[in-house]
């Protein structure tokens, strides 16, 4: 497996060795020892989740607020989306700053998105199958969300608000400076 960090190094692409031959492949897609070694911390993974979605179902920008705040290893099966993590501690060097990836079940990546982060996808094929584990339960009364058209983000979703289907919870966001005070930079949502 290769860990890559991004730009804001907190979020790392993993990127499985995938070994074929003319039966088909193995991959592993999660190890929990290197995944720790390469996020710098314990991370204990306690549900997976999938969802299937079709083209331009755009989902988020979510997070959930502490104590409930979660990571999310996420990863495509079938399809292909664009995949989105935005830096929402207060005082962090990256804040309002974001990731954008791009999973496919033919690229194998896939997306660490640490505590602190809210985080969407948009699918840009006919369909797809999104899968992720979380290290939190979801908490209805902790759910937030921030606006995926914010105008301060400027996220590039790589299709337009036409071509979009939203959730009526996800057309009605607040912008990421109408957000109260959700995390703090210097807090550590891990120990």
């Amino acid at each position: 497996m290769k860990f890559v960090k991004q730009c804001i190094p907190d979020i790392i692409v993993i990127e499985p060795s995938l070994h074929g031959d003319t039966r088909g492949y193995f991959m592993e897609t999660f190890r929990q020892d290197l995944f720790e070694a390469a996020v710098g911390h314990t991370v204990n993974f306690v549900q997976d989740n999938e969802s299937k979605s079709s083209e331009g179902v755009l989902r988020g920008l979510h997070f959930q607020l502490a104590p409930h705040a979660q990571s999310k290893l996420v990863r495509v099966i079938e399809g292909s989306v664009l995949d989105v993590a935005v830096d929402i501690r207060i005082g962090s060097p990256n804040f309002g700053r974001y990731v954008t990836v791009e999973l496919t079940a033919e690229n194998n990546k896939q997306l660490f998105i640490p505590r602190g982060f809210a985080h969407g996808f948009v699918v840009l094929s006919e369909t797809a199958t999104f899968s992720y584990k979380v290290d939190n339960y979801y908490s209805p009364e902790s759910d937030r969300g921030i606006a995926f058209d914010d105008p301060l983000l400027n996220i590039n979703w790589r299709l337009s608000n036409e071509q979009l289907v939203l959730s009526d919870k996800d057309t009605k966001q607040p912008n990421l400076t109408q957000l109260p005070e959700c995390f703090n930079y210097s807090t550590n949502y891990y120990a």
